[in-house]
């Protein structure tokens, strides 16, 4: 599709909310004055400053539909940027839902932190009002707003935990025994990239002994540590344990409330790497099965059975882990309701401390997007019904609702929620949703969050994508970490009253 953006620079805004409606569609976005272009489909944004305010101007056009919608803008309305892009927001995202017979429960919401925005909105307008502009403004669903004040209230006492000197630690272990169809994180399968473990972990463990010094010098507090991926167990039982090992050597753990390791494929779990994660102090990992449909599992290539998964939980109950997560994706392909609620069902019935409900979503990376003409999974409605019953039966069965976040081309432009028994949340999850501390993070892909003390203080520090580019450019990892030091010198030397 077209979308055509003519006198402001909302260019972000509109085409993420174009992409809600047509989310594997590829979006060429033109510049300047209207052109004449009839075919396909044609989303025109405009602004034009007039003497009495700014009108704004959307038009869509598609197949047999043609339709317009303008708003005058005056006042501080008119003068404010940020009301002019959502403005303009709400009148596009009127004639889309028009066209595609449908009203999105997020409304014009394209963010990732909508929990965010909403504690925001609360501490301007107090809750009651937050929670109608939250309606009015922004377009979003009761539900989804009910949806998103309850996760606010539950990760209140988890971020009232967190100091001004906190920080949590991020782990990469950026390899898998296969790449799913639907992956689009900077992950590799072990065919490809197996020969650069023996590279790339010793150069992980310097990189994290340089991060703990850092932390040191700048009396850092450390509140989590999380391992991910990628699948961190495709590591050997004997590079976990010197992984965790460097981790504790060069960090004080006294203070941590979370040491999260995602084990997260079954056909990767062993009793000798749960006897090395034990021993290396883990409190919690991820089993994720995805799906408990064995025919599900082959299509989106993740080879393991439904076996594996509840014999790989088995052994780690057994091994004496306490709080397991386990993940779920709604949507996938081949998928049915049925399937989904009967997966959740079994999972359920297994009692992990928490379980992940994620959606799925499809970026251009992932392999789906590359071989599929038109990329196949449940339709929105399928979905949808698929959270709802997950929301439902969860919060029957003793989980509370603690963390939410969303991404672009969601199955239904929906989002993923963590669910916990209480006092089973992953504080990392929160930490990491709300960015309400310091992240550092060590390893390919892996980006650290600077936080200063103002709200607004966030500056980031990537790594390299991809491992052989982290093991042959290490010298570069290290330079970029040492601006730890300095970013974060320089907030706290800022007032927080500025």
């Amino acid at each position: 599709m077209i979308l055509m953006i003519d006198g402001h620079s909302f260019h972000y805004e509109m085409e993420n909310l174009c992409r809600i409606f047509f989310p594997y569609q590829k979006i060429e976005v033109l510049h300047g004055a209207e052109n004449t272009v009839e075919d396909g489909l044609v989303a025109y944004t405009g602004l034009a400053k007039k003497q009495d305010g700014v009108l704004l101007t959307a038009r869509f056009h598609g197949n047999s539909f043609s339709e317009e919608k303008t708003e005058l803008l005056t006042g501080q309305t008119a003068e404010s940027e940020d009301e002019q892009e959502r403005h303009m927001a709400i009148l596009l995202f009127e004639l889309l839902t028009r066209y595609c017979g449908y009203t999105p429960k997020w409304g014009i919401l394209t963010g990732v932190r909508p929990v965010k925005l909403l504690r925001q909105l609360k501490t301007k307008l107090g809750e009651q009002k937050a929670f109608e502009q939250f309606q009015t403004n922004y377009l979003v669903s009761k539900e989804k707003a009910e949806l998103s004040r309850v996760t606010m209230h539950n990760e209140e006492p988890i971020l009232a935990l967190s100091r001004p000197e906190s920080f949590s630690l991020y782990v990469s272990i950026p390899f898998c025994p296969s790449r799913c169809s639907y992956c689009s994180f900077v992950s590799s399968s072990l065919e490809q990239t197996a020969k650069l473990i023996p590279q790339y972990l010793p150069l992980l463990c310097e990189e994290i002994r340089r991060t703990g010094e850092i932390a040191s010098e700048l009396g850092l507090r450390l509140e989590s540590v999380y391992v991910g991926g990628g699948t961190p167990t495709t590591l050997s039982a004997e590079q976990l344990a010197l992984l965790l090992r460097t981790i504790r050597e060069n960090f004080t753990l006294s203070t941590i409330r979370e040491f999260t390791v995602e084990a997260g494929r079954p056909d990767t779990i062993t009793a000798e790497k749960l006897d090395a994660l034990k021993d290396g102090g883990i409190t919690r990992i991820s089993i994720n099965p995805q799906t408990l449909n064995d025919d599900v599992l082959k299509i989106i290539g993740r080879r393991h059975t439904t076996a594996q998964t509840l014999s790989a939980f088995s052994l780690a109950r057994e091994k004496g882990f306490h709080n397991i997560n386990m993940d779920l994706i709604a949507g996938l392909p081949g998928d049915t309701v049925p399937g989904f609620q009967n997966t959740l069902d079994h999972v359920v019935a297994l009692a992990p401390e928490s379980i992940t409900v994620h959606t799925l979503a499809l970026k251009r990376s992932a392999r789906m997007m590359q071989e599929e003409n038109e990329p196949f999974g449940s339709d929105a409605l399928a979905a949808g019904e698929m959270l709802d019953y997950a929301d439902a039966v969860l919060a029957e069965n003793g989980y509370r609702l603690y963390y939410l976040y969303r991404q672009s081309r969601m199955v239904g432009n929906l989002e993923n929620t963590g669910w916990a028994k209480p006092g089973a949340e992953s504080p990392y999850n929160v930490y990491i949703m709300d960015e309400t501390q310091t992240i550092l993070a060590c390893g390919a892909g892996a980006s650290s969050k600077i936080k200063g003390p103002r709200a607004d203080q966030l500056e980031r520090i990537f790594n390299f994508k991809y491992p052989f580019e982290y093991v042959s450019r290490f010298q570069e990892i290290l330079d970029r970490k040492d601006q730890v030091k300095s970013i974060y010198e320089r907030f706290q030397q800022i007032p927080k009253t500025e």
